[in-house]
């Protein structure tokens, strides 16, 4: 019996590498292989290249070169902008119920050391209360950490509102934009942000490389996590993923280009999908509408249990989670903080469209779908 094609409708947990990204990557696994932390001319070859896509890195979030820290993706960069502020003399963090499994472990760790942490609740469409985050803050709170955009309800909370609050309360600012990337336009100076993790292979890059951007105007001073060379201006040291690096660069090039035309293209594939799946009876969108980004839709199935649909699926590839968690039979803790019943929150199922994602795809979805939850009813 012949492979059916895989339908991959799970862009959210990872993207496809883009041809033209690993056009730009393949030479520097060959022909450009120095070290580019090397003196000699073949090194500072390299040393340019890595340079340019620092560049091209910080122009995708309106930030300059000198402001990018090549890490190896977005959970080290919220590691190193977490931990690398544990001297400071504030001990007071602020973060979301709903954030990634990155920030909420990695402020538990906080906690372990010393630190206290407020976890803010959301409303049921998955959006803070500006009014709590304004109340919570004192003048002990060191930064706050807000996502974006959520991974997996596609909610984006509103930055520049909170960035004036948290300011004006003298705290940092730290934002998770792996969802983000490439899916709205992101200028860290005209949002207020402070610091700002990302990852590539959530953008058409290379798994295993992203960047911490810190802003100059703020004049953080992190303590590395790695020591060792001194690389990248003494906070992360260790030879330089340079093929990695390279292929973030020309992700974040291409994003630029073309976030407009993605999106504007995805969004109606994503209306069409959600839109027919909703005359299934009893489905509902997790989170709200509005504020969302274009590509991704969670709705839940009431009385079907989304492993179950997943594995029947078979092909078309979903999730009913983060892809850090969904190997879990426990209900996402976004959705219970958006009020969901264990039994909702384990009937709900994300779909997130990407650059591939083509019509035909969406309209076999809909239809395997439709017919299997009304067989597992």
């Amino acid at each position: 019996m012949p492979q059916l094609p895989i339908i991959y409708l799970d862009n959210n947990a990872t993207t496809l590498l883009d041809e033209r990204v690993l056009d730009v990557m393949l030479p520097y696994f060959t022909d450009f292989y120095a070290n580019a932390s090397s003196s000699h001319l073949a090194g500072l070859e390299i040393q340019e290249a890595v340079e340019n896509a620092a560049w091209q890195t910080a122009q995708l979030i309106g930030a300059k070169e000198e402001e990018i820290i090549f890490t190896s993706g977005a959970t080290e960069s919220i590691n190193l902008a977490l931990k690398g502020l544990a001297n400071q003399n504030k001990k007071h963090i602020v973060t979301v119920a709903t954030e990634h499994k990155a920030v909420l472990e990695t402020c538990r760790y906080m906690e372990s050391i010393g630190f206290e942490v407020t976890y803010l609740p959301v409303a049921s469409d998955g959006i803070l209360d500006i009014n709590l985050l304004n109340e919570v803050i004192t003048t002990k709170t060191l930064i706050v950490i807000i996502m974006i955009t959520n991974n997996e309800t596609g909610v984006i909370q509103d930055i520049a509102e909170i960035s004036k609050i948290i300011h004006a309360k003298n705290s940092l600012f730290l934002c998770d934009a792996t969802q983000a990337i490439g899916k709205i336009s992101i200028d860290v100076k005209k949002l207020g942000i402070d610091l700002l993790a990302l990852s590539a292979h959530k953008f058409y890059g290379p798994k295993g490389v992203g960047a911490l951007y810190i802003s100059a105007k703020a004049k953080i001073k992190l303590t590395p996590l790695i020591n060792g060379g001194n690389q990248q201006r003494k906070l992360r040291s260790g030879t330089l993923n340079v093929p990695g690096i390279i292929g973030l660069g020309r992700a974040s090039e291409i994003a630029v280009l073309e976030i407009d035309n993605d999106n504007n293209r995805i969004k109606l594939l994503r209306d069409q999908l959600e839109n027919d799946l909703l005359k299934i009876e009893g489905s509902f969108v997790n989170g709200n509408k509005q504020n969302r980004i274009c590509n991704t839709t969670n709705i839940c199935f009431p009385g079907v249990n989304s492993e179950k649909l997943i594995l029947a699926l078979q092909n078309i590839s979903v999730s009913n989670g983060s892809s850090c968690s969904s190997v879990t039979s426990q209900p996402s803790h976004v959705l219970k903080a958006l009020g969901l019943s264990d039994q909702d929150a384990l009937s709900s199922i994300r779909f997130s469209l990407g650059r591939f994602t083509t019509e035909e795809e969406i309209e076999e979805t809909i239809e395997r779908v439709t017919a299997l939850i009304a067989q597992l009813r």
